[in-house]
């Protein structure tokens, strides 16, 4: 855990969702998230909410938003928006009372727990925040994402990154010991199944999982595209237009999986 917060100490993670591909990311996650989501003022824990981006949008529709993080500067960084609480916690002990609130994000503690007995206790803590009929969206990146990403941006053909490579593809755990920012950190990567698989185990009902990118981030000459509006909207069209095709999930670099407190 210390490498992971180290590495969020040292990169720019409140960056991240406002340039490239990951403009697509926090689009679509928000596209998500407001689909899933009850309506507001409906109490939100938003569980490792990071530097408080989806929090923070989440609060200016008139949500009430509590948000956890490990991580010092992040929480510093959230401290920009109207949030009703920012706390420093652990996804897997949640400082909360049982069914507290009505909706519990996920969106980046679960691939930063390589043992999966620890994904589904953090599951299982969302869960008990939960009130009866509750959702939670959590995120996952998807296992083949380092394939796919090494192939667009070329650090295939790095010697340094092709172990990494392997192991995440035949493992699904992803780690880096090139000390390279940009390979990312400690990991895992998740095959759509085993996610579904982990939150039944936990307790959640009616699990469905969707791709948030999908294949709208291959798209050629993307920042040109993002910038023309008429020309993004094809792109965020299409990806809505496949987002559960299961032989798409693949093409997405992350995964969101909904689920339901005590729904059939």
């Amino acid at each position: 855990m210390n490498e992971i917060l180290q590495y969020y100490e040292q990169s720019n993670e409140s960056a991240r969702l406002h340039s490239g591909s990951g403009l697509l990311e926090r689009i679509r996650t928000q596209d998500i998230l407001q689909r899933y989501l009850p309506p507001p003022p409906a109490k939100v824990l938003d569980i490792g909410g990071g530097p408080g981006d989806h929090a923070g949008w989440l609060a200016a529709q008139g949500y009430e938003v509590h948000l956890l993080d490990p991580v010092a500067k992040h929480l510093e960084q959230a401290a920009r928006f109207p949030l009703a609480g920012i706390q420093q916690g652990d996804a897997r002990a949640l400082p909360c009372e049982d069914q507290c609130v009505d909706a519990t994000l996920l969106l980046g503690p679960l691939y930063h727990l390589p043992e999966r007995a620890d994904r589904i206790q953090a599951l299982r803590e969302a869960h008990r925040a939960l009130r009866p009929g509750g959702v939670l969206c959590t995120a996952a990146i998807s296992r083949w994402a380092s394939l796919l990403h090494s192939l667009v941006d070329g650090f295939v053909d790095d010697d340094a990154f092709w172990p990494v490579l392997q192991r995440d593809l035949l493992e699904g755990q992803h780690r880096n010991d090139t000390g390279n920012l940009l390979y990312f950190t400690t990991a895992v990567f998740h095959r759509p199944q085993e996610l579904r698989e982990e939150l039944a185990e936990a307790g959640f009902s009616n699990i469905q999982v969707i791709a948030v990118e999908g294949p709208g981030w291959l798209a050629k000459d993307f920042d040109n595209r993002w910038q023309d509006a008429s020309r993004r909207e094809r792109i965020l069209t299409l990806v809505r237009q496949v987002e559960c095709e299961e032989p798409m999930l693949g093409s997405s670099m992350h995964l969101i999986a909904t689920g339901y407190k005590g729904l059939l």
